[in-house]
């Protein structure tokens, strides 16, 4: 027995430093990661920059702020947004909307549908200067959506009433509690209505488009990326490669250097997406999906 125990030494007595030190290696382990030198290529100010937009569409002001400094910055040259998202609601998708509108009036932006261009994602990139899209992406489903759950029968059988005091007529439009009445449903359909005018105006004056064919490009259709160069909501179909190298050419750039997506801002924006997901799923509200 113990000869065994003597054999198992080494084992137990390094499983014992890792358990007793742990934290304190991460710890060193984030400064070296974080503070530890980079690579040479890192070191080469880039010329083109990548933007993603990935996500349900909630809060914009990231992605607002990184378009409106690349456009500030006289060292970029050219700008993509990599999109794949399903949308989100209005107010978030057109603020994305006016930054690339200012970008494009400054040098090229080109946007590259990596996987879902679709309702409040297209809104927000319609006015680049090309739409690339993967030619397994789906694009489109240009329309507007608000639903909500009726509560009404849980709230009984667990015994829950609501009460309620109210000034103004459409106080309670909305509300999870009962049924919509007629007179609220038309109340919330000519919000709808009004926010899909807009929508449909917007991508048919960026994208040259004949606003009285709606039905031909809107109406929430769905389409396959070569579906959706028929119907002149896309421009070509292609893959990451090919989307930097058309901006390569629009800017001219000689010497290309694209920028390097920071390890633990992927980290942490992939844990803000997939946060932004759960809320888009159980919490909807006024939508562009």
């Amino acid at each position: 027995m113990e000869g065994l125990k003597t054999l198992f030494i080494p084992i137990t007595a390094t499983l014992g430093f890792i358990q007793k030190y742990f934290k304190s290696m991460l710890f060193l382990l984030l400064l070296v990661l974080i503070f530890g030198p980079e690579a040479e290529d890192k070191a080469t100010p880039n010329n083109l920059q990548e933007i993603k937009l990935v996500g349900p569409i909630f809060d914009t002001t990231e992605v607002v702020q990184q378009l409106d400094k690349a456009m500030l910055n006289e060292k970029i040259k050219g700008v993509m947004l990599t999109v794949d998202s399903p949308g989100g609601t209005v107010p978030p998708s057109i603020e994305v909307m006016e930054a690339v509108k200012r970008l494009r009036e400054v040098k090229p932006v080109i946007v590259y549908a990596a996987g879902t261009l679709a309702s409040g994602s297209y809104y927000a990139s319609c006015y680049a200067d090309e739409i690339i899209a993967n030619p397994g992406s789906m694009v489109g489903s240009i329309g507007v959506i608000m639903h909500g759950a009726n509560l009404s029968e849980l709230m009984s059988k667990i015994g829950i009433k609501s009460q309620i005091i109210q000034a103004g007529k459409y106080k309670q439009v909305g509300t999870t509690d009962r049924a919509w009445s007629a007179v609220e449903k038309r109340e919330l359909n000519k919000v709808i209505q009004g926010t899909y005018k807009m929508f449909v105006h917007d991508v048919a004056t960026a994208r040259g488009l004949d606003e009285h064919k709606a039905s031909r490009f809107a109406d929430a259709h769905i389409f396959t990326a070569k579906q959706a160069i028929r119907v002149g909501l896309v421009d070509s179909v292609g893959v990451l490669y090919d989307a930097k190298k058309r901006l390569e050419t629009l800017t001219k750039v000689e010497k290309p250097v694209w920028n390097r997506e920071d390890k633990f801002e992927k980290f942490f924006k992939k844990l803000s997406t997939e946060s932004a997901t759960m809320v888009y799923t159980y919490f909807p509200e006024l939508s562009l999906r």
